[in-house]
């Protein structure tokens, strides 16, 4: 069985560009398939943190020296940037980014955040599908 997979991939602010691609769908596939946007998200989510625990432990801190610091590119770098200060988690200063009045309460409910997604993740194994399918 084969069908299209479109995705979108960001080339710069003003453009986008399409990438299509066939995938034969074998039975792995089909999980590949469901969890990459999930696994992306996560890798995303890991980042974000990574440049916010910078920020809190060295602030005021800019992008080159975060990018160097947490081997991220720049590019990267910004894009989380400007996620955690539209979160209202960091502003932006003259000398670089520094954390706000809601960066500790973020931080005190964070370790519960991931608990709950551990748990999320850790119930998708008590999900025995394959089990129940008849051969």
């Amino acid at each position: 069985m084969r069908f299209i997979h479109a995705s979108m991939c960001h080339v710069n602010r003003w453009n986008y560009k399409v990438i299509i691609r066939l995938i034969f769908v074998y039975p792995w596939d089909v999980i590949t398939i469901l969890t990459e946007k999930v696994s992306g998200e996560l890798e995303m989510l890991q980042r974000h943190l990574v440049v916010l625990k910078q920020v809190v432990e060295n602030e005021p801190i800019g992008i080159l020296k975060l990018a160097e610091e947490t081997k991220i590119p720049s590019h990267k770098v910004r894009y989380s940037l400007r996620v955690l200060e539209q979160e209202g988690l960091i502003k932006a200063s003259a000398p670089g980014a520094v954390t706000t009045d809601n960066t500790r309460p973020f931080l005190r409910e964070l370790d519960a955040m991931i608990e709950d997604l551990a748990k999320r993740a850790e119930d998708l194994k008590n999900i025995k599908i394959g089990s129940s399918i008849e051969n």
